[in-house]
């Protein structure tokens, strides 16, 4: 344990002092946001896929998986794969080319300052639940390394505090170099680890066929009409609520060129869709190796059964490698996603009241901006209860529901205007927030019918405003 907790600190020290360096590279507000629209495809591809593997990746979904199966993770690692797929094959390029420092200014710049102010709002409380629980994540690590001598409450706050220096000085420059790293200890920790407990169970044939004869690999729903709707709900909320995502957007415009856009953004979703299964992997292979530590922990905190396999099970070398992937993988996640929401807030809503401030001036309000927003999701991740599974597939239902359909039709259909976004917008949160309220495990999903709704919205906004464009879609 000893050696263990050492090499987290020196690990912590060195990939920390590596994202403060990257802040050199920042010299103005693009630089801070999309590192200057400069970076190649390695590292669009490696920010991709480590911003992706996070917390939910290596602990959420194997929890899930044990307890539920592969149904049971159809909107993560299947829809958000699906999602950066999507994005590279049909939104890379058009968002690309428009030269946009946020997600925000689209909006803005298809449908006016209502429809920018209402979409980021939406963002920013979306991300409360996604960084959160990589907040959670860190704390729980820090727990278990530590043996329980660092509270996880205590570990959330040290693991925020580090986060925040390096991605508060370097912003995406920081990000993205630190995510490369990261993808790389990531992907040969994953493999070593998922070679080292292979060899526990008789290989991963063994693993496959006693998945299979439990019901643990059966994906598709019971064929009734409620199953079928609530499956396709949970495949919908990050495969599509994740594409006006800010973060999302952030890889896209960083991007070198367009090309480099769309191909990192596919490349990145096949990646993490196939390193996604290796966790899963790991956990099932637990309930082979020790089934009553991991019916304990079921009842318990699921959470807690990988990283309690890896410390009793398997050399102190494979626990160094696994620990490294793991935190590489939450430090990845964490750093962007304190990021995203902070700049977009930054330029879309506070900008607004300060016209006349020059670039620096624009910088120092993004960074202050970082450093209230991590203050914020510290406290929330503080005293959440839900998992960090559910606490990552909750945050992209208010995108889902408020920010595709517009989206969307903006890009693709030029009759689309700003009646129709606030229509689709006001529609579609208001009927999943009412479902939520009052029939949240009814027969219709929330999130569906707030889509339904927001379709709806935009159609009816659209036609009944008129073939004539508003200024603010005119100059798109």
């Amino acid at each position: 344990m000893g050696t263990l907790i050492w090499f987290v600190i020196l690990y912590w020290i060195i990939s920390v002092g590596i994202g403060i360096y990257a802040a050199r590279f920042v010299n103005n507000s693009k630089d801070f946001a999309v590192a200057g629209r400069a970076l190649p495809m390695y590292v669009v591809t490696a920010t991709v896929f480590a911003t992706w593997f996070g917390a939910e990746a290596v602990l959420g979904i194997p929890a899930t998986f044990l307890k539920e199966g592969l149904h049971g993770v159809v909107s993560d690692p299947f829809g958000s794969s699906l999602c950066l797929i999507f994005v590279g094959m049909f939104f890379a390029r058009r968002l690309y080319r428009m030269n946009l420092l946020t997600i925000g200014d689209y909006y803005r710049n298809r449908f006016g300052r209502k429809v920018e102010v209402l979409v980021t709002i939406c963002i920013v409380i979306s991300y409360l639940g996604w960084v959160a629980a990589q907040i959670k994540a860190l704390g729980l690590v820090f727990n278990v390394v530590s043996g329980g001598y660092i509270s996880t409450e205590m570990g959330m706050l040290i693991g925020a505090a580090s986060i925040l220096v390096y991605t508060l000085m370097g912003g995406m420059w920081s990000v993205a170099i630190t995510d490369f790293l990261q993808m790389i200890i990531i992907v040969i920790g994953m493999l070593y680890i998922g070679w080292e407990v292979s060899g526990l169970v008789g290989g991963a044939s063994a693993v496959i066929e006693h998945a299979s004869a439990s019901g643990k690999l059966a994906f598709w729903p019971t064929p009734t009409p409620r199953e079928m709707l609530w499956f396709l709900a949970a495949a919908i909320t990050m495969m599509l609520g994740s594409i006006p995502q800010q973060d999302v957007f952030q890889r896209v415009a960083s991007s070198e060129s367009e090309k480099v856009a769309r191909n990192a953004s596919i490349l990145g979703g096949v990646l993490y869709f196939i390193f996604a299964f290796v966790p899963m992997f790991l956990a099932y292979s637990a309930t082979m190796i020790d089934p009553e530590m991991v019916a304990g922990l079921l009842e318990k905190d699921s959470q807690l059964i990988l990283p309690t396999l890896i410390l009793t099970k398997v050399p102190v070398l494979a626990q160094v490698m696994f620990f490294g992937a793991l935190l590489s993988a939450i430090k990845s996640c964490a750093s962007a996603t304190l990021l995203a929401p902070s700049v977009t807030f930054s330029e879309n809503i506070l900008k607004e009241f300060f016209p006349n401030q020059s670039d620096k001036q624009f910088l120092l309000m993004m960074r202050g901006v970082v450093l209230v927003f991590t203050a914020v999701v510290t406290l929330f991740a503080l005293n959440s209860d839900s998992s960090i599974f559910q606490m990552v597939e909750n945050a992209y239902k208010i995108t889902l529901v408020a920010a595709f359909v517009p989206l969307t039709f903006g890009l693709f259909w030029k009759r689309s205007t700003s009646r129709g976004a606030m229509t689709s917008m006001i529609l579609g949160l208001s009927s999943w927030i009412l479902l939520e309220i009052f029939a949240s495990e009814g027969f219709w999903p929330p999130q569906l019918v707030g889509v339904l709704f927001g379709l709806a919205g935009m159609l009816i906004g659209s036609l009944t405003q008129g073939l004539t464009p508003t200024p603010s879609e005119a100059t798109s």
